[in-house]
């Protein structure tokens, strides 16, 4: 199967949000600040901590949240030529390849670690930091598109 991807900006940022959102550690972590303010928010209501205190909580919330589902996502767009480029892509039996008028490469399905489907996307993982965007939208119907699901989960463990 042959198809031509050309990343949308908003799709790709909407991808990499869900990425983030998937690492066990930053989950761990949004629970924990979001139990956190709920706390400061009870000290508060009950006039255990001072105004300032509450705000300067509040404050951390805000911008770690900004920062994971904002700032992040942009930073990584920004920095990365991949999203701004056009590249013809063929699922074989055998192998995934990518190519554009710079060059080609082609991986053994082996060769990934995990797969994760979203929204717009087969998320593809080579390792825990390292993954290539799929965009579903390249495929001409939802049928190609079930066919790619299932030749993709039959090479690639799906992420848990």
């Amino acid at each position: 199967m042959q198809v031509r991807i050309d990343y949308k900006k908003g799709q790709v940022l909407q991808a990499l949000r869900y990425h983030f959102i998937s690492k066990r550690e930053i989950k761990l972590m949004i629970i924990f600040v979001n139990v956190f303010a709920l706390f400061a928010a009870i000290l508060f209501a009950y006039k255990k901590v001072t105004p300032l205190a509450f705000l300067i909580s509040s404050f951390v919330w805000l911008m770690i949240m900004l920062a994971f589902w904002w700032w992040l996502p942009a930073t990584i767009y920004r920095k990365s030529a991949t999203f701004r480029d056009i590249f013809d892509v063929s699922l074989q039996e055998n192998h995934f390849s990518i190519g554009n008028e710079r060059g080609s490469k082609t991986w053994a399905w082996r060769e990934f670690s995990e797969m994760m489907e979203t929204p717009n996307f087969f998320h593809l993982y080579f390792n825990s930091r390292s993954f290539f965007l799929l965009p579903k939208d390249a495929f001409s119907d939802s049928d190609q598109v079930h066919e790619a699901r299932t030749l993709l989960k039959s090479k690639i463990p799906v992420k848990k």
